[in-house]
């Protein structure tokens, strides 16, 4: 167990830890340990989200952090508490991306050699920033447990020390850091909201929480593909696996010792779907004009999903990681506005004659809704040979306004079918 006072060499991987072994006075060592090696990152009011939500809503923006995740506190903490014998011979992990930017970035910064893990479906930009601030990476597997049999493996084979992503009293220390800042910047919160992969960040932060305030509301929330810890609280048996959103907290095993804190200091564990992750990832960026990884969004899809719950309560989320993948960003705002009917495709049947496809277009102009694109099919359709199909890729203002030129279309004796994205 750590205390306030002494920086003791790291425990042994295979030591059992208990609830009991994190405590307030470990957060704060911890606080001290890594303050002005890690950003202060800001705890904001957001108007905006929180009109929509109906509940006071504060964000943590952890996205601002250097390597733009959370993790790196946990990291640091765990190697500024190992003995110089274990860094010189270097550590290894096991990742999906953030805890391996941190675990890289502070250990290249401290002489400590770091090798990390990543499954095979880790996103492009998540393996080249861990190589950019020095981490060796070995991509193995495809999911974070595939990642992380092989590494301990390795670690025996080369006689490394392996930092967990969050499976222990260092490391959620660390995290917990996040919420002594986020208490001190807004005391009056009654609620927070912490995504969960493996429970590290939840662990450290029920324990402030529990200490600080008492009656404080902790809620936990997993993506419904990857339950683990839910399903671990509760006793139940469901699937468990698929491609998230948010890869970050794509675990399918949760942690034993941070089991036994957020059974100890954690009221409740809720599940988001994949569309409630997208949704919030774009309200994010167009409102709070941050970026936020899958995983970061998970607190404010919750919240979305949940507003009867939390409304009327002052809610603190912990924008926990903002490493996504460009191209994916692109899909889910894309995806987003079909959602909203702003972007649409429209699939109409003509028939195959000169004209056809300009008396459409008038009605578009009609109701001042801009074609982005245009695709004929004549060959692979059931129609007869004079008919053809013809997709109208559009942007509108909102849904009313799309609906309106469906249904214009309709009154003329056009069949129209709007194309659902999923």
């Amino acid at each position: 167990m750590t205390t306030a006072s002494t920086d003791k060499p790291a425990s042994s991987p295979l030591a059992i830890h208990s609830a009991a072994d994190l405590t307030i006075e470990d957060i704060r060592a911890a606080a001290d340990r890594i303050h002005g090696a890690v950003v202060r990152t800001p705890t904001l009011h957001s108007k905006t989200l929180s009109d929509i939500t109906e509940a006071d809503v504060w964000l943590k923006f952890e996205n601002l952090q250097f390597t733009a995740a959370y993790k790196e506190r946990g990291a640091l903490n765990a190697l500024l508490l190992m003995d110089e014998e274990r860094r010189s011979r270097g550590v290894i992990a096991a990742s999906a991306g953030n805890h391996s930017q941190g675990l890289s970035y502070h250990g290249t910064r401290l002489g400590v050699p770091v090798t990390i893990v990543m499954p095979r479906t880790t996103p492009t930009v998540k393996v080249m920033q861990t190589e950019s601030v020095g981490g060796n990476v070995v991509l193995h597997g495809e999911t974070f447990d595939d990642a992380y049999k092989h590494a301990r493996q390795l670690e025996q084979e080369m006689g490394l020390t392996f930092v967990h992503p969050f499976d222990h009293p260092h490391v959620a220390a660390g995290a917990g850091t996040v919420a002594l800042e986020m208490f001190e910047d807004a005391p009056d919160l009654d609620c927070i909201i912490t995504p969960i992969g493996g429970g590290g960040l939840i662990s450290g932060m029920s324990t402030v929480a529990r200490a600080l305030y008492p009656d404080m509301d902790v809620i936990g929330v997993q993506a419904e593909l990857f339950p683990s810890m839910y399903m671990s609280m509760r006793g139940e048996d469901l699937p468990c696996g698929g491609d998230t959103l948010a890869e970050g907290i794509a675990v399918k095993a949760p942690g034993d010792f941070t089991s036994s804190v957020i059974r100890d200091r954690v009221d409740d564990i809720l599940l988001v779907s994949e569309n409630a992750l997208e949704e919030a990832v774009s309200l994010l960026l167009q409102i709070e004009k941050t970026v936020v990884e899958g995983a970061g969004s998970a607190g404010l899809a919750a919240l979305l999903t949940n507003k009867e719950r939390f409304a009327g309560k002052t809610i603190g989320l912990v924008l926990c990681g903002g490493n996504i993948d460009t191209r994916l960003l692109a899909n889910v705002l894309l995806r987003d506005l079909a959602r909203s009917g702003r972007l649409a495709r429209l699939r109409i049947t003509l028939q195959d004659r000169p004209g056809a496809l300009f008396k459409v277009m008038r009605e578009f102009e009609a109701h001042n809704v801009n074609i982005i694109e245009i695709y004929h099919q004549r060959i692979f359709t059931s129609l007869p040979a004079k008919g053809l199909v013809t997709d109208i890729e559009c942007e509108a203002r909102d849904r009313a306004q799309l609906d309106a030129l469906i249904t214009a279309l309709r009154t003329k004796n056009y069949t129209v079918a709007a194309v659902e994205s999923n």
